[in-house]
């Protein structure tokens, strides 16, 4: 029997023995921390960005007044930013805020909420009943009624999921509620842990790790973005940008090559950030893909407003349920990082949920940051006077839709593509609700796992053909 570093060296030496390169489908952050891990573990890979540039929907933008903004307004942690290796390039977000406006009024969550009669009152009914009842909930609108309380689950919490997935309630999935924070005691003992350090403690942000006061928001300096161009770094000789995979060749099961500018690379594992449903159709020589090709994604519109005038909303984030706004929610990011605009300026993030061709998607840019100023100023009455300009950034893939129709695939694809040497990493390629720090976690827990297949299946090969070899003599 091998002892341990004997395990370890012929492990080592089984990883070096993989000749073919495993092909890793695009450059955002899920596929530059597979590229990365694999690079640490000497295994040939080479990664396929579609695009001319790394980073995806972790772009950072800087024009030339000074406003700086992110592809979607992202939130990141001291300890993602050490492990990765940016804990000194990063500064401290001192605050972070949620509020919610309803009836021309913001509350702050989760206290400011909990002071309405209504709302309190119904939460503490519905502890009534979720104590006799037993059944697991049928849809994320089941659950937030019997969690919540009627109350705030209907004018708050469902008309949100609705317009952020863009589906009824009752269609959708209860899974939806895995993402969120389980406990409302843990949420006020986060939040008051960020008041007693001056530190905007991480809470709801994280699934793999504990979300603990020790763990708080960040921003590295140079923007998101930074954290994909460091997990690049002595990885320029294997990433091909401008080359998007058209195809992934699976025989026995098993996935065999990739198809790139009509060239047919052969691959000895392929780890793919695709779309889910886009994957789906890139996979040929197997039907394990066919439920996935139904998935779904909500399209999304990031308003981005410049404004001469800071702290313009209430809080950092203000969530909007009801139907008057065209946008569900807005995000004013200097007022916890007042560094990404010039001093006495403020940037506002619009985001507004959609369809691909719908209005909102065909509208004229102009015509999109007119309307949205104009319903600011029930909230900010002097948004038209004291705007500056606006960018209009447009995604086809921004959240995975959690439809009931297809929820038994969903949870199936999240463990397993059925192909063990193809993965589907990231936010969305596990058409899973994840945020960065847990998809940098996840992704590098998976490729380990995949190495770990890799290497056993070689390891069995090789003592098969030694085995062969024995007997043949």
């Amino acid at each position: 029997m091998l002892t341990e570093n004997e395990n370890i060296n012929e492990l080592f030496n089984f990883n070096r023995s993989i000749t073919k390169p495993v092909a890793i489908i695009g450059g955002g952050i899920a596929g530059l921390t597979a590229a990365n891990f694999l690079k640490q573990k000497n295994i040939p890979f080479i990664l396929f960005e579609a695009g001319n540039k790394i980073a995806g929907l972790a772009m950072s933008f800087k024009d030339k007044d000074g406003f700086s903004n992110d592809f979607g307004a992202h939130f990141i942690t001291n300890r993602l930013a050490k492990a990765i290796g940016l804990e000194k390039e990063c500064k401290t977000v001192k605050y972070y805020g949620e509020s919610v406006w309803i009836n021309d009024k913001s509350y702050s969550y989760p206290f400011g909420l909990m002071a309405i009669p209504r709302m309190s009152f119904s939460f503490l009914k519905s502890g009534l009943k979720r104590n006799k009842n037993k059944t697991p909930p049928g849809s994320i609108a089941e659950l937030f009624r019997t969690k919540y309380g009627e109350s705030l689950a209907n004018e708050i919490a469902l008309p949100l999921i609705e317009a952020w997935s863009g589906a009824p309630s009752e269609q959708l999935s209860a899974a939806i509620a895995d993402s969120l924070p389980k406990s409302i005691l843990k949420t006020i003992y986060l939040k008051i842990a960020s008041k007693i350090t001056g530190r905007a403690v991480g809470c709801g942000y994280n699934r793999e790790k504990p979300e603990l006061p020790s763990v708080w928001h960040v921003y590295p300096n140079g923007g998101v973005a930074r954290l994909c161009t460091k997990l690049a770094e002595d990885l320029d000789d294997s990433i091909r940008l401008q080359s998007p995979v058209k195809e992934i060749i699976v025989k026995n099961e098993k996935a065999v090559a990739v198809t790139v500018k009509d060239e047919q690379i052969d691959v000895s594992a392929v780890i793919s950030t695709a779309p889910a449903n886009i994957l789906s159709k890139m996979v040929n020589g197997t039907d394990a893909f066919e439920r996935i090709a139904d998935f779904r994604f909500r399209p999304m519109l990031f308003v981005n407003m410049r404004f001469n005038k800071r702290n313009i909303l209430p809080d950092t984030v203000l969530w909007l349920p009801e139907h008057q706004f065209p946008f569900f929610r807005l995000t004013e990011v200097t007022r916890s990082m007042p560094w990404l605009a010039p001093e006495g300026k403020s940037i506002i993030t619009a985001d507004i949920g959609c369809e691909k061709d719908d209005e909102f998607w065909n509208m004229d840019e102009e015509k999109l940051v007119t309307l949205c100023l104009k319903k600011m100023t029930a909230i900010f009455p002097h948004a038209e006077t004291q705007f500056l300009k606006a960018t209009v950034l447009r995604t086809p893939y921004a959240y995975p839709i959690f439809l009931n129709e297809y929820e038994a695939e969903r949870r199936q694809f999240e463990n397993s593509t059925k192909i063990e040497n193809l993965l589907s990493i990231g936010r969305n390629g596990e058409f899973a609700h994840r945020f960065m720090e847990d998809i940098y976690w996840r992704t590098r827990e998976k490729v380990e796992s995949l190495i770990k297949k890799m290497s056993f299946n070689e390891r069995n090969r090789f003592y098969s053909v030694s085995t062969a070899n024995e007997l043949a003599k």
